[in-house]
């Protein structure tokens, strides 16, 4: 015989507070995934819930449209697994799970499946709007179960009793609040994770190990902040916030690389300056291994490395927010010896590209011999004379620095950087393209510079004897105010405009999110072992700090059950009403027996105390017709009547 539930169907109400819940669940998770993804998924759940509304979709289109769905996230990650891959794979068969869903069963099934939603949408992303859709989603879906509960016990449709059952989820939060609050605080956090998570799929806007013609558009119409630097002290200035990211050495005609074996050589050696700064660096999750840093690190922080080319990497990829503290400085001299190995590897440039530039550079190199220096100075001339930023330019041809020199003359910094070096190697003057994020912009309310994904940059480091690598940035002698200025004003529009809205309210909302970093997401061992010392418990170790919480959750545990035993029994207010009484008369030793019916216990107290024996009659005999003939008499007067009496 079949389960009662599996022929229940849920009234319209309830079926419509499940689907919603489902939608409000998934939507947290969708959020995070590509957008034409997370549209067609989302356009394909509302569809099918209106398709399938009377009846369910028959079992073969479910299964094509489950087939379906499977091409269209492996398209979407190019057939690579990771975190976003499940997650998407999650929200697809969510979005279909409502062309099988009618009976009460189903409807409850596909509450627990959303509620996973949620959780998954915390492995791609921590923030705050995640936590409020999350918990929105969550809510909702502990509402729709509830409703569904009481039609499975009447086996009727419920009425519009939203704010009750809220009420009622709201007072089971509340509940389990404080254990909540203790694991956040008391359970020991560890430095490292003890297992490590997948990595994506679909790599986050950030920089990479490669520069390629048109590779960073998409970076550089990205408004989302990468990093964010508070410094200690003296501030440098804004033409000096070079934040250093991978060096590239190798050029194939096209693309530029990094060189992996210089990972493995120790830091070049330099003269600092004797002005530092001193900074802590907010890096958002990119989920590489680059980190970057004010040019020149004085030297790496600990969990980092320092390459010879002053590149930093970290050890496992930055998938969660981190912060950092460095110094740096101005040097003085960088590398003034140059190795013969490095030379060779600076001076390296492909066969059979670009004759027209090869050809310039060996004029210039026979005009102007070994100075390097008026090498360097005839090229930004030139480039400042005649050249143009924008960042409207088609993908180039097989002579990529030919066509960007004697033919467009426009570009932005992946060509002014590329060309310039590529004139340089061929002149004989050992160059690099250096990659990373120029500029900032100063948050007044939080007192930090924020540094956005289309401040990304990429310029040139030229070596001049004597004095080591020397930066270069051509795109700077084109258009200064391109590398300082504000996010719209590098896209040349509005720029007034873009500068209230980022000293307005995207300060505002940034300033939030940095201090949800700093209160939820950076609450990391260390915050742990600082917290703990503040309230007296330095040096518990991690073996006290476990048993401090595990008294913790066994105290509030004990609250829980007995919060939730005293809420059970006293849930109807004409029963908390008869057991407020039975205290009353419980201080005069007059408290009612568990044994005892209401009208045993009013004879009793009659035969004690006379007086006031009617009222007391009167109130058990209604009392018992409330309980046991629901109906007859007014319930609220009863209820009145019980509260105003006092022995």
């Amino acid at each position: 015989m079949p389960h009662a539930d599996v022929a229940l169907v849920p009234d319209r109400d309830s079926r419509l507070w499940t689907l919603a819940s489902a939608a409000l669940c998934l939507l947290a998770l969708l959020v995070q995934l590509p957008t034409a993804l997370a549209l067609g998924l989302g356009a394909t759940g509302l569809v099918l819930t209106a398709a399938s509304w009377r009846r369910p979709l028959p079992a073969f289109v479910r299964i094509l449209l489950a087939l379906a769905m499977l091409a269209a996230v492996l398209s979407v990650t190019g057939f690579r697994f990771g975190r976003d891959t499940g997650c998407a794979l999650l929200a697809a068969m969510l979005a279909i799970k409502p062309g099988e869903t009618r009976s009460l069963r189903d409807n409850r099934s596909l509450l627990g499946f959303a509620l996973f939603a949620p959780f998954a949408a915390f492995l791609l992303d921590q923030g705050p709007l995640t936590m409020v859709l999350g918990a929105l989603g969550i809510g909702s879906a502990l509402v729709a179960l509830h409703r569904l509960a009481d039609v499975e016990a009447r086996s009727v449709a419920t009425g519009p009793d939203v704010v009750p059952r809220m009420a009622l989820v709201g007072r089971l939060v509340l509940i389990g609040l404080p254990l909540v609050l203790a694991a956040f605080w008391l359970f020991p956090r560890f430095a490292t994770p003890l297992w490590g998570v997948p990595e994506r799929a679909l790599s986050k806007p950030g920089l990479g190990d490669e520069m390629s013609p048109g590779g960073w558009l998409d970076l550089m119409a990205d408004e989302d902040p990468a990093l964010r630097a508070q410094f200690f002290g003296a501030t440098p200035p804004p033409e000096q916030m070079y934040w250093r990211g991978p060096v590239m050495w190798h050029y194939d005609g096209r693309t530029w690389t990094q060189a992996p074996w210089l990972r493995g050589l120790p830091p070049a050696r330099v003269q600092h300056g004797d002005r530092q700064w001193d900074y802590q660096l907010e890096v958002e999750p990119t989920d590489r291994r680059q980190l970057v840093a004010l040019d020149l690190a004085v030297a790496a922080p600990e969990g980092a490395h320092l390459a010879n080319d002053y590149g930093m990497t970290v050890r496992t990829p930055l998938s969660a927010l981190t912060r950092w503290r460095m110094r740096a400085s101005t040097p003085a001299s960088f590398e003034a010896t140059l190795p013969h190995l490095l030379r060779q590897q600076a001076l390296q440039l492909p066969a059979g590209f670009d004759p027209r530039t090869r050809a310039l550079a060996a004029q210039w190199r026979r005009e102007a011999g070994a100075d390097y220096a008026a090498l360097v100075r005839r090229a930004l001339d030139w480039i400042r004379a005649e050249f143009a930023y924008t960042l409207e330019t088609p993908l180039p041809g097989r002579n990529a620095v030919d066509e960007f020199l004697f033919d467009r003359k426009q570009g932005y910094c992946e060509h002014f950087s590329s060309a310039f070096v590529v004139l340089m190697r061929a002149a004989g003057v050992p160059a690099r393209v250096v990659t990373g994020y120029t500029g900032g912009v100063y948050n007044r309310l939080g007192g930090y510079w924020v540094v956005r994904q289309m401040d990304a940059h990429a310029w040139a480091e030229v070596w001049l004897p004597g004095r080591g690598w020397v930066r270069v940035d051509p795109t700077a002698a084109v258009a200064p105010e391109r590398i300082y200025d504000t996010l719209d004003d590098r896209l040349g529009e509005g720029v007034e405009a873009g500068r209230l809205t980022l000293e307005g309210f995207g300060s505002v909302s940034d300033w939030l999110r940095r201090g949800w970093n700093d209160l939820v997401l950076g609450f990391d061992a260390q915050r742990q072992a600082r917290l703990l010392e503040r309230l007296g418990g330095n040096g518990l170790g991690s073996r006290g700090l476990a048993l401090l919480f595990g008294l913790c959750a066994v105290a509030t545990l004990a609250w829980m059950a007995w919060f939730l035993a005293r809420g059970e029994r006293e849930r109807d207010p004409l029963l908390r009403a008869w057991h407020r009484l039975d205290a009353r008369y419980a201080r005069l030793g007059l408290g009612r027996e568990p044994h005892e019916t209401a009208g045993d216990w009013a004879r009793r107290v009659a035969a004690r105390r006379p007086q006031g024996a009617n009222l007391l009659f009167s109130l058990s005999r209604r009392f018992a017709a409330a309980r046991y003939a629901p109906g007859e008499g007014d319930q609220r007067a009863l209820i009145e009547d019980l509260r105003r009496h006092r022995p």
